[in-house]
């Protein structure tokens, strides 16, 4: 079956070709998805049908299955055994106590960043920032989000410390959808942006205190906007 998914066959060689090949249509597979669910294209509770996935990918059912034991494993597909996957769909309190977990961890990442950070890496964030700012004056969520990302990840890079650094990812890869999410108002996104420019500020001065304290409550105010939108959702559902 041809790979459309990487927009190539693929064609037998070396074994050690073939399983660069593999593990790059695998890595593909596995971020195409998860792009899809952490822009809400997959939602929540969505059926992941394997013959669709398939002809749509341009895949075979084995990569595919690889694929959903990995977001299986991040805790973004649900698989139960003789009924399939779908989406992971977080409770109310699954998001509260997630979100005030990553708040710790970012806010710990912030103060370690201003102990270790580099001028390089100073230098990438702001260049990040600045690219974020040019993606929200042209409305392009998706664009702002990746940089946004982007940011978060390179301060918890900054941090060095190993041990942190797992635990961030494994934890942020939970919450990345309802992040996205949670600029899709006018006002929170505004609000996100001026947290973005005090960071920053934080960072440059390498204020770790401060740095902290941004990023704490910065993540707290995600938790608020994510259940506002969750409630809301409700609510409308029960009156239609």
């Amino acid at each position: 079956m041809q790979n459309t998914i990487l927009g190539a066959d693929a064609t037998p060689g070396a074994p050690l070709n073939m399983r660069l090949e593999r593990q790059r249509l695998h890595d593909t597979v596995v971020d195409h998805l998860r792009n899809q669910i952490v822009e809400g294209i997959l939602a929540p509770g969505t059926k992941l049908n394997e013959r669709e996935l398939c002809e749509t990918l341009g895949i075979s059912r084995t990569p595919l299955r690889e694929a959903m034991k990995v977001l299986g494993a991040e805790g973004l597909v649900e698989i139960l055994p003789n009924r399939g996957a779908s989406v992971s769909r977080m409770t109310e309190t699954e998001i509260w106590e997630t979100f005030e977990l990553m708040s710790g961890l970012e806010a710990l990442s912030g103060e370690l960043a201003c102990e270790r950070i580099t001028a390089v890496e100073l230098a990438e964030i702001k260049a990040l920032h600045y690219a974020m700012l040019s993606c929200k004056a042209q409305n392009d969520l998706p664009g702002y989000y990746s940089r946004n990302q982007a940011i978060h990840n390179k301060i918890n890079e900054a941090a060095r410390n190993s041990v942190l650094r797992q635990t961030y990812i494994a934890m942020n890869r939970r919450l990345q959808a309802l992040r996205f999410k949670s600029n899709f108002k006018a006002d929170k996104w505004d609000s996100a942006v001026h947290d973005h420019e005090e960071m920053i500020k934080a960072l440059d001065a390498h204020d770790g205190k401060k740095l902290a304290a941004v990023l704490r409550q910065h993540l707290l105010d995600k938790r608020d906007a994510v259940l506002s939108v969750a409630k809301s959702v409700e609510s409308t559902a029960d009156e239609a």
